[in-house]
């Protein structure tokens, strides 16, 4: 069973999720600020941690940034917020998918089904049939589900890893944002343009030398992103 941990200091909100979330047969943890969520985080296996942004004590962009330093289990953020700059901030501290509140329970569900489904998919190698794609320096183990750059690990979200190794398997190839976004979220691409740019962004800080100089992650101005031929 999978374990889900919900944190937002609304208790009538908190409880409202759990509901929904015990229907689809998952374990829930619960907590009340950023404190409380480290805490539980440290002595439970959580698959997946949905979190409010403004909370008591420590609020929800300073806890992910901390989740983020030992951990890459998926993150939903929720917010009352609805500025682009909020959403583009949740992306940018290392949060898989934002909504924004009021939401839709059954959204809120299927965003939850499709963080855990690629979480899942990182993590298990038997479920794949184990391939390793390289260009240059930079190599991706699908079986082990391992990103290096000259020989170096390197820790990427389930994210990040689906969007590189979709342009890895396909070098040469360029993907617009949209195509990246469907492939990635499998959902239509609404205001993707800012989502997608975030965790491009993150990953070449992650896996190039200089970000600003890519050898690997380009862009095709005005078309969108492709890895380089070998």
């Amino acid at each position: 069973m999978q374990t889900i941990l919900v944190c937002d200091d609304d208790r009538e909100i908190v409880e409202a999720i759990e509901i929904y979330l015990q229907q689809e047969g998952y374990r829930i943890l619960k907590a009340y600020d950023g404190e409380e969520a480290l805490e539980i985080l440290k002595e439970n296996e959580v698959h997946l941690l949905i979190m409010d942004v403004m909370m008591p004590r420590l609020d929800g962009i300073r806890a992910t940034l901390k989740i983020r330093e030992e951990s890459s289990i998926p993150i939903i953020i929720l917010s009352a917020k609805t500025e682009d700059a909020d959403k583009i901030l949740g992306l940018n501290i290392g949060a898989d998918d934002y909504m924004e509140k009021p939401f839709n329970p059954l959204e809120l569900m299927a965003r939850v089904k499709s963080q855990l489904r690629r979480y899942t998919q990182l993590g298990n190698a038997t479920e794949n049939s184990g391939s390793v794609y390289s260009v240059g320096g930079l190599s991706i183990d699908d079986d082990l589900k391992e990103v290096t750059v000259d020989g170096e690990v390197v820790k990427l979200t389930p994210i990040e890893y689906n969007i590189l190794l979709l342009l890895v398997k396909n070098q040469g190839k360029v993907f617009s944002i949209n195509q990246i976004y469907e492939s990635i979220w499998n959902e239509d691409a609404i205001g993707a343009d800012n989502t997608v740019a975030v965790h491009i962004r993150h990953i070449r800080e992650k896996i190039e030398i200089n970000p600003k100089e890519p050898r690997y992650l380009k862009v095709v101005w005005g078309v969108g992103y492709k890895v380089e031929k070998n």
